[in-house]
């Protein structure tokens, strides 16, 4: 089994999460005692947030390729980012270790074409909703993802950092979250990227008419395809 280091704590909610998942699936291919061989480097978030508002992104990669070098000279043997978000400094961190790095966009782009999703409605913070490097990313795979209007994408963003990744689950907010992906599917969307690692909290398949896609869940999945590969 290879060591997987995860890079998280952004935030600490989702990357739980991960590491509950990592083991849950090694143990379901395995069978017995088995558990995830895993190195977990875990940022304070707010500081990282605060660079994110201002939009010091050099600064925030600088700071993750750090912490992926140490997982590296720790003996990880892929690196796993714990946020969907930061994947917009992906080729910082991957440029700063020799390990592969594991990235959420391709193990979402796979899940969602397995699916049949041609047209999915991306769930995430603005950052990732309105900036071009995880549409890019699914776009190169095929996919034309959508966001939700400008008024949505504000107040999807507020409830990932005020509440979710906050430990806040709040059912109004669901509510108002199943209704971007109402005014999704009347535009066309087939399909729905929980593109935030905390929209998992909040929403689940059940609550949808169409085919979802948790990007944590299947960005574990990959990653333990990784490790027992």
């Amino acid at each position: 089994m290879r060591t997987l280091g995860l890079l998280g704590g952004m935030s600490a909610e989702s990357t739980a999460i991960y590491y509950r998942e990592l083991n849950r699936l090694v143990r379901e291919r395995l069978g017995g005692l088995h558990s995830a061989e895993l190195l977990l480097w875990s940022v304070d978030f707010a500081p990282i947030a605060a660079l994110q508002a201002q939009g010091q992104w050099d600064e925030t990669g600088r700071l993750l390729a750090d912490g992926a070098r140490r997982l590296e000279q720790a003996g990880a043997e892929a690196i796993v980012l714990c946020t969907n978000t930061m994947h917009l400094n992906a080729p910082m961190i991957a440029g700063a270790v020799g390990v592969p790095f594991l990235h959420i966009g391709d193990a979402t782009a796979a899940a969602l074409k397995a699916k049949g999703v041609k047209r999915p409605l991306l769930l995430a913070t603005r950052f990732t909703m309105e900036q071009t490097f995880y549409k890019d990313r699914l776009v190169a795979a095929g996919l034309d993802p959508m966001t939700p209007e400008e008024a949505d994408r504000g107040r999807l963003h507020a409830i990932i950092y005020d509440e979710l990744c906050q430990g806040v689950v709040n059912p109004a907010s669901k509510a108002e979250a199943l209704a971007m992906v109402a005014k999704g599917r009347a535009a066309g969307a087939d399909g729905v990227i929980f593109g935030c690692t905390e929209i998992g909290l909040l929403l689940g398949q059940d609550d949808l008419d169409v085919p979802a896609v948790d990007t944590t869940l299947v960005h574990c999945e990959a990653a333990v395809d990784f490790a027992l590969g």
